[in-house]
């Protein structure tokens, strides 16, 4: 009766990793209980994710190295994985909310979130490639397109596009606040960006040391057009998911990052506390902090719990 925070199925957003084949499904060593999916499966969990009350799933390719290039044309062909998985979970699932990555990694030979030329990341050929990105995407059947390189001026650029391309109700959820973390690393192999990214993204990512750069970062991306913005990682910036709150009138959702879920995963699996009780205080703590809704590799067994 006096709870003050709530957490319900319908706040949790449910990332999927997608992989080429057919009733295909491979683990990722350092996410344990975490798969990356066909099509046909992400079908078949996104069918569970309805049935538990999630309100959307957040989708991420893994592209084949053969289609990978320093120019990350994949990104914009629209039979592309991601477009194919759009496609194939909004025809058969449609009540389910679809997120749409929008960055160059998953496509690139080197690993970047941006263009390279020597050793430069080209920020405006960046967002000329990933408008094209959102396009196909927005056509597959994505409700909301959710940019997170980081470059200067994409989110605008996004909006004018889709909305020149008669996609005016569809969404942009920025990652506004993307920090250059360690957190990242199981991410980057469940993508098969890790073992190819050269250098680090700490020129275009943000400093973790900084906390009033978020809001600036977060007030940008709102007069570009964003609908709700991100803070990534999650339960390390807490504080940034509460400034973020309490300063803008606008949905902020937080990621707990790949890293963050091993460390709960492993923790458990050696003893160090109930795995289950740590997922949910974990999950209430972005409630607690503010966060509209939390994008978790916890999603379907939370709600399960929650429902």
């Amino acid at each position: 009766m006096v709870r003050e925070t709530a957490l319900a199925p319908s706040q949790l957003i449910w990332p999927l990793f997608v992989i080429e084949g057919h009733n295909e499904r491979t683990p990722i060593k350092t996410m344990p209980g975490v798969e990356r999916l066909s099509v046909d499966l992400a079908v078949a969990a996104a069918r569970e994710a309805a049935a538990a009350g999630i309100a959307a799933l957040a989708l991420f390719p893994n592209t084949p190295n053969e289609r990978r290039n320093e120019n990350a044309t994949e990104a914009y062909n629209p039979d592309n994985l991601m477009c194919r998985a759009l496609s194939a979970i909004k025809s058969a699932v449609p009540e389910v909310g679809l997120i749409a990555d929008v960055a160059l990694d998953e496509y690139s030979s080197d690993g970047q979130d941006g263009l390279v030329r020597d050793g430069e990341i080209l920020n405006d050929e960046t967002i000329e490639v990933m408008v094209r990105s959102a396009l196909v995407q927005a056509r597959a059947g994505a409700d909301i397109i959710a940019p997170s390189d980081m470059m200067d001026g994409r989110v605008g650029a996004i909006r004018g596009a889709l909305d020149s391309g008669g996609f005016e109700m569809t969404q942009i959820m920025s990652y506004a606040a993307k920090y250059a973390s360690c957190f990242y690393g199981p991410f980057r192999e469940a993508v098969g960006s890790g073992s190819r990214l050269k250098g680090d993204k700490r020129s275009y990512q943000m400093d973790y040391f900084n906390a009033d750069e978020a809001l600036r970062e977060v007030a940008q991306d709102i007069e570009e057009g964003a609908d709700s913005v991100m803070v990534k990682p999650g339960l390390p910036y807490l504080d940034v998911v509460r400034a973020v709150h309490d300063e803008f009138n606008i949905p902020v959702f937080a990621y707990q990052v790949s890293g963050e879920y091993a460390m709960i995963e492993f923790a458990a699996q050696a003893g160090a506390f109930d795995r289950r009780a740590a997922m949910l205080e974990s999950l209430a703590a972005f409630r607690r902090a503010g966060a509209a809704g939390v994008l978790t590799y916890f999603a379907l067994e939370a709600a399960r719990l929650l429902g």
